[in-house]
């Protein structure tokens, strides 16, 4: 049986499918991954946005994308985000929040 994805998009319900809100996330970037825009095959210097990895108990590691650099915390901080969603695309599931909150 295979599963119709309905929505398109990023959602705070199927972040929360994911990502258990009663659970700790632990920070494990310490400095954000810079992303930049590509075009024609080429990186352009224009800055798309930023991705650090986090883990939570039972999900293992995952990436989340701000559009601000965010500041990070210490490795292995518990960390809470602001307006986490998720996106599926395929078999895969991207994150991105506003930022973090200690």
């Amino acid at each position: 049986m295979k599963i119709q994805n309905t929505r398109n998009g990023y959602s705070r319900q199927l972040a929360t499918t994911y990502i258990l809100n009663d659970k700790s996330v632990i920070s494990l970037s310490t400095e954000p991954e810079t992303q930049y825009v590509w075009s024609n095959g080429h990186r352009s210097n224009e800055i798309s946005g930023y991705q650090a990895w986090f883990a939570q108990e039972g999900v293992g590691a995952f990436k989340v994308k701000f559009e601000n650099k965010p500041q990070l915390p210490q490795f292995l901080s518990a960390v809470h985000f602001k307006d986490l969603e998720a996106c599926q695309v395929r078999n895969n599931i991207y994150f991105r929040a506003k930022r973090i909150e200690g």
